[in-house]
């Protein structure tokens, strides 16, 4: 084994100095007023925000507890106060299409302010313009033109009695009509008299009645249009009245809103409709039958049409709106259209008209999580037609559908809203490699990091976001080394000495438990101890698994050796990820080599244990056999590698150096120590590649021959290009400390050998040959033995050709 693969203990965990935190307790300095480490996002945001041209909608991105809620919402609703507050909006009926009813736009905080001048402007006119048309100037004015139109009727009556006179005829009203009698001097003919005349005399007599019915039906259309000239000059002259009664109270609110065109043009046309529905104002005689609250409850209700239904005011709102909606449903979003049960129907109207959070964050900002949209049908699609034609349609869903009745269509909203999605990698690459419409609505993506360098500027601004933290949440100040340990858990969740997580989500959930721990030894501030208590904590409550998987180690259910040396065997590490969890513990590899075609056989794969990532490792093995050992003669053998008492699926190449060394043992024969455990992928030059979870992987086989007896030859073998990541607890770097563990880097297949054999590897002279003495010496002899060997066979007839 060489010492200078050896890393020193210094190299395996970066400490946090609390000497470098000049503050006593968090309680004395600033909490934190900035973003850490997501320039890129911050800047992407703030373009989206203030772009205003179409399609510059956001689309945010990131891994989850890198805070992007949270900052999102702080730079929009930063955002939103710098701009003027939006208008209200109301719906309105249209009294040309009922069914078409509109939204109106109402300067900021009017809206309510609106619907109450209309609501008392009705209440006033069921009061006043009764009172006008009881009025005696009215009722006189009424009297006169009945009484004009009256004598005209006369007129006509008395002409055509004279006619009739002048024909023997005699005009009688009765219950069906008006009846024309031939008359005999003063008098009817009686029955007896009428049949004594000829038949010539009753002949005329009978065609003069017919003639004058003639003359009795003109007289008769004649009146009727006296009636309706005479009920039209009624109806202009209660027209007048009730317009002059509704425009002087209409002035009254009209005033309120002087440079809104569009509410005056509704007043304007509220107006006219009041005036050709005064009606709706004047109590009926009929109310005062049986039927009388019915028919006063329907009058009542079709007052309604007058009254405003507030959708959105926006009263004591600062700036423009910020609505997160967390629950995007179609109703939630774009809004709704309520019913209600009415003498044995069901029936909607425009006050039945709800806004949703487009309408609410109308001349503002939405912040949606893409999950959630996607989780609602129609809703996607909805939402894009909406941005992209900058219009808003309140729509019944199950009308449209083609589940309920006849429905409102309320016309249209203008719409200007920002839309900024809240969602992962794998829904954005998805939409935006599959959706056309996608990339032309949402334009700018703000990426967060996970991650940001670890200086000392980073460090004071986690110091002062534990002061934040603290403060918003009423903790208790961490003092200097409890910040430094916290600092620590953030190189940590990363595996990086020269980095800080982003993940606040979980640097929050360390800080909160630290402080509890404190609290119960009632203490004043949080120290270290208590953060590490914290970590100890959370570890007990998640870690059952682990502990029964290491209980199969400690009772060699699970058979790993931590001392001597075998052929062909060599301990590997695995990561296992429950939850939150994630720990690392050896299993076995064996490799077993022998005459053959076959090349690597690898049995996970044969048994469909193995996935794509782990295949492609073993086929790279033959890739370096060849490249090293094939240049003059082809390969003769076959090779049979596993992970042993491994029965559920294995995937990864980060066991590929570790079969490698077991193939190299099995064909050299020369056995690897089995106190080191190995990790690493490797490629087909022979160089050692990074791998990820080495600290789990470390501390895993740490932890095994802990249990089975420390004996200071131990170790963990890694490629070099992971010790930036080494991170480890302070018991393993103790133990190197003290030389009862050991980590070994490498970069290359043949110094990894050399540790675990303690045999050079081996280097070839011109013709590519071994010294015998080395490791790929024997590997290559071996291989010699078995070409020998297969080609005495084919010549005896004894090898299949």
């Amino acid at each position: 084994m060489t010492v200078e693969n050896e890393v020193n203990h210094s190299d395996l965990r970066c400490m946090c100095d609390p000497a470098m935190l000049d503050f006593e307790t968090t309680a004395d300095i600033e909490p934190l007023d900035q973003v850490i480490g997501q320039d890129r996002a911050v800047r992407a945001i703030n373009f989206g925000l203030e772009m205003k041209s179409a399609g510059y909608h956001i689309f945010v991105t990131g891994p989850e507890g890198t805070g992007k809620t949270t900052i999102v919402q702080e730079i929009v609703n930063k955002a939103a106060k710098a701009l003027s507050t939006p208008a209200d909006w109301c719906m309105v009926n249209n009294f040309k299409d009922e069914y078409r009813p509109r939204a109106l736009p109402v300067n900021p905080g009017h809206a309510a302010r609106f619907a109450k001048s209309l609501n008392r402007l009705v209440s006033d006119l069921k009061i006043r313009l009764p009172k006008e048309f009881q009025a005696d100037p009215f009722r006189e004015k009424v009297v006169e033109i009945q009484k004009k139109y009256g004598q005209q009727k006369k007129d006509h009556f008395a002409a055509l009695d004279r006619s009739a006179l002048e024909k023997h005829l005699k005009v009688e009203k009765t219950p069906s009509g008006y009846q024309t009698i031939a008359m005999n001097g003063d008098a009817p003919y009686t029955e007896a008299e009428f049949e004594s005349l000829t038949d010539q005399e009753r002949a005329d007599i009978e065609e003069a009645v017919q003639a004058f019915q003639a003359e009795i039906q003109s007289a008769m259309q004649e009146v009727n249009r006296i009636n309706h000239a005479q009920q039209k000059e009624i109806q202009q002259l209660a027209g007048e009245l009730a317009r002059f009664v509704v425009k002087n109270r209409l002035e009254m609110v009209r005033e309120n809103y002087p440079d809104q065109a569009e509410i005056h043009q509704f007043l304007d046309e509220l107006q006219e409709d009041m005036v050709d529905h005064v009606d709706l104002f004047l109590p009926r005689q009929q109310e005062s039958d049986g039927n009388g609250e019915m028919r006063a409850e329907v009058r009542e209700l079709s007052l309604n049409r007058y009254l405003v239904n507030v959708l959105e005011d926006r009263t004591g709102m600062e700036g423009a709106p910020v609505v997160f909606e967390t629950n995007p449903s179609y109703q939630n979003l774009f809004g709704r259209i309520d019913k209600k049960a009415f003498m044995g129907t069901v029936v909607t109207d425009f006050s039945m008209v709800q806004s949703g959070s487009l309408l609410k964050a109308n001349g503002g900002f939405l912040i949606l999580e893409v999950e959630s949209v996607l989780a609602h049908a129609q809703v996607w699609e909805s939402l894009k037609r909406a941005l992209q034609n900058k219009m808003l349609c309140i729509e019944d869903l199950a009308h449209d559908m083609g589940l309920g009745t006849a429905s409102l269509r309320p016309a249209p909203v203008a719409l200007d809203v920002k839309v900024i999605l809240l969602g992962g990698y794998e829904p954005f690459q998805i939409l935006q490699n599959y959706d056309p419409k996608f990339n032309k609505i949402f334009k700018v993506r703000a990426d967060f990091d996970y991650e940001v360098a670890r200086t000392d500027e980073t460090v004071a601004l986690y110091a002062q976001f534990i002061a934040r933290v603290c403060r918003s949440e009423d903790l208790l100040p961490f003092t200097p080394g409890g910040v430094s340990a916290v600092v620590e858990y953030g190189e940590k969740t990363i595996a990086s000495k020269s980095k800080l997580s982003l993940r606040f989500g979980s640097v929050t959930g360390v800080i909160k438990e630290s402080d509890y721990w404190a609290r119960k030894e009632d203490a004043d501030r949080v120290t270290a101890d208590h953060v590490f208590k914290a970590f100890k904590e959370h570890r007990f409550r998640y870690n059952l698994y682990e502990e029964k998987i290491h209980e199969n180690y400690v009772e060699d259910t699970i058979m790993i050796d931590v001392a001597g040396a075998e052929i062909g065997q060599v301990n590997a590490l695995a990561v296992y990820q429950m939850g939150e969890i994630a720990f690392g513990r050896p299993s076995r590899i064996t490799a077993e080599t022998f005459m053959g075609k076959s090349g690597v056989i690898n049995i996970e794969r044969e048994s469909k244990l193995s996935g794509n990532t782990h295949d492609k490792g073993v086929l790279i093995l033959s890739g370096y056999l060849g490249r090293t050992f094939a240049q003059r003669y082809p390969l003769a053998l076959s090779i049979s590698l596993t992970f042993e008492q491994s029965y559920s699926g294995i995937d990864g190449d980060s066991a590929s150096s570790t079969e490698l060394y077991a193939i190299l043992s099995s064909l050299s024969g020369i056995p690897i120590r089995q106190g080191i455990a190995v990790t690493g992928s490797v490629n087909q030059k022979g160089q050692v590649q990074a791998i990820g979870g080495v600290n789990q992987k470390i501390e895993g086989f740490f932890d095994v021959c802990c249990s089975k007896g420390l004996s200071g030859s131990q170790g963990v073998m890694i490629p070099a290009a992971n010790v930036k990541n080494l991170m480890l607890k302070k018991s393993v770097v103790d133990a190197v400390k003290q030389g009862q563990f050991k980590i070994w880097q490498v970069s290359t297949i043949e110094a990894g050998i050399e540790i675990l054999t303690g045999r050079h590897a081996g280097m070839p002279d011109t013709k590519g040959n071994y010294q015998p003495q080395t490791v790929f010496g024997q590997v290559q002899l071996k291989l010699e033995t078995y070409l020998k060997q297969s080609l005495k066979l084919k010549k005896a007839g004894g090898l299949d050709q």
